[in-house]
């Protein structure tokens, strides 16, 4: 007999008795609040085209890193679990080909997947994709090597339903909000297909400049030519390419863009005087730049941001910390986004010091901050925030995107930033799926939180109550300005 799948509902709530029945009356409260996901990386194509998602490893498998690297550790081929490298058949004939489909057939990647679910216990993973099939796909017996055809049929056969297309789930998972991200050569064809469709449903786009600010970037050189092409300025030099920036950003607002994102190895800003500035574009634009100009270039353009923010109101988000692809052959073979990117140690306080020297006062400017370095919480990120009126502090994030990482991060930086100087809760997933199933486990976990200051008598039943609702919905709204 299959094992039985059952979530608790008293799942990563406290185990103290008393704590945990004021845990389950905040939970109560707001566990049906819509979800507001303001950064994230769903892809706007699904909402646009409200096409059938495919089948169940197309859409839950393959585009998790999470899923992806766990498996890789283990020995799973990714070719086996279906990505497709640079090796992948590249012919462009479109005859019919004799030769046997070179891709492995789903059912069996799906197959894979279910006899090496086990090493996901304890991970969150595991939590995610349980809600995912006990609430989504109403399973009640747990995936593993018997159930795993049971799993595929079930959920492919689901998936073809007008109940599984993307609007219909969005609408399902009562979201209120979700932001894509997309960067400056994108043409938001999607967000205007959405926009002009008439659906109610609200999706709004981010403004994510990596590929053109960061000279490491493969093909830096040839995207500042394409940038040229779009926007009609010389992107080649340093005036035109600031222009284009400003005029991009002004038409992603205009698809409702609220925010921008930046994705730098580190948090390092620079002010230079305008001549150096130049001087240092000059260096950089070609595509060959040193490592120190690179890194250079990208703390001035951050001080960039931050002014045109102040110009167009557009919030900004600071994504460091993350060695991308450090894994160089799957990177070579697969691409990016495959699972091999490594947290570092990230300083905050030297290196944002150029820009809240020149911006760090003003109320009107907001500059999120998340990290993959859990050392800077109570030393450099808590105190920052907690100081600068334009910092706020984003939540536990990838890597800490876990109920003890959720726990750590209110622990760590509560008593000297405070519950205000945050921004709540945002799910930053391409798993669309399991984003009700991520503010599900974060609405538990702060009021989990919440429910021992009340125990311990460090706040009152009522305010435990609204800070519940505002860590779970209003806080992300007034941050992003939704």
């Amino acid at each position: 007999m299959p094992n039985a799948l059952h979530l608790d509902p008293d799942r990563l709530f406290p185990a103290d008795p008393r704590t945990r029945d004021i845990a389950r009356m905040l939970y109560a409260q707001v566990q049906g609040l819509p979800i507001i996901s303001p950064h994230g990386h769903t892809d706007p194509s699904w909402f646009a085209g409200n096409a059938p998602f495919g089948n169940a490893a197309e859409l839950l498998l393959q585009p998790d890193h999470y899923l992806l690297r766990m498996l890789y550790s283990q020995g799973v081929a990714l070719e086996d679990l279906g990505l497709g490298g640079s090796g992948a058949d590249p012919r462009p004939d479109p005859r019919p080909d004799p030769r046997p489909d070179p891709r492995p057939d789903p059912r069996e990647a799906w197959r894979i997947f279910a006899r090496h679910y086990y090493l996901f216990r304890g991970t969150p993973s595991r939590i995610w994709l349980d809600w995912v099939f006990a609430e989504v796909f109403a399973q009640d017996v747990r995936l593993e090597a018997a159930t795993a055809d049971l799993y595929f049929d079930t959920i492919t056969a689901a998936l073809a339903t007008e109940a599984f297309r993307p609007r219909a789930l969005f609408e399902r998972f009562n979201i209120e909000v979700i932001a894509t991200t997309e960067n400056p050569l994108d043409s938001l064809d999607h967000h205007r297909a959405i926009r002009d469709s008439g659906w109610g449903g609200r999706v709004i786009t981010a403004y994510r400049p990596d590929p053109v600010v960061d000279p490491e970037f493969e093909g830096f050189a040839r995207n500042l030519v394409l940038l040229s092409d779009l926007t009609g300025q010389d992107c080649l030099s340093w005036t035109g390419y600031l222009t284009a920036h400003r005029q991009r950003r002004a038409f992603f607002a205009q698809m409702g863009a609220t925010s921008t994102d930046h994705g730098h190895p580190t948090a390092r800003t620079a002010d230079l005087p305008q001549s150096e500035a130049q001087a240092l574009f000059d260096r950089v634009k070609g595509g060959a730049s040193s490592p120190a100009d690179a890194e250079l270039f990208r703390a001035q353009m951050l001080t960039e941001m931050a002014r045109m923010s102040m110009e167009d109101g557009l919030v900004m988000q600071l994504h460091p910390g993350s060695f991308r692809n450090h894994n160089a052959q799957l990177f070579a073979q697969f691409g990016r986004d495959v699972g091999a990117d490594i947290p570092m140690p990230t300083d905050y306080v030297h290196a944002l010091k150029p820009l809240l020297d020149r911006f760090g006062n003003e109320a009107d400017f907001t500059l999120i901050l998340f990290t993959l370095d859990e050392t800077a919480y109570a030393r450099e990120l808590a105190p920052l925030a907690g100081h600068y009126p334009c910092l706020r502090l984003g939540p536990a994030w990838w890597f800490h995107d876990s109920p003890e990482g959720m726990r750590r991060f209110r622990r760590m930086t509560t008593e000297t930033a405070g519950f205000y100087n945050t921004v709540g809760f945002n799910d930053d997933t391409r798993a669309f799926l399991s984003i009700p199933a991520r503010h599900d486990l974060a609405r538990r976990v702060d009021c989990g939180f919440l429910a021992e200051l009340v125990a311990e008598h460090r706040l009152e039943e009522d305010e435990a109550a609204q800070l519940a609702q505002d860590l779970a919905c209003n806080l992300a709204r007034q941050a992003y300005r939704l």
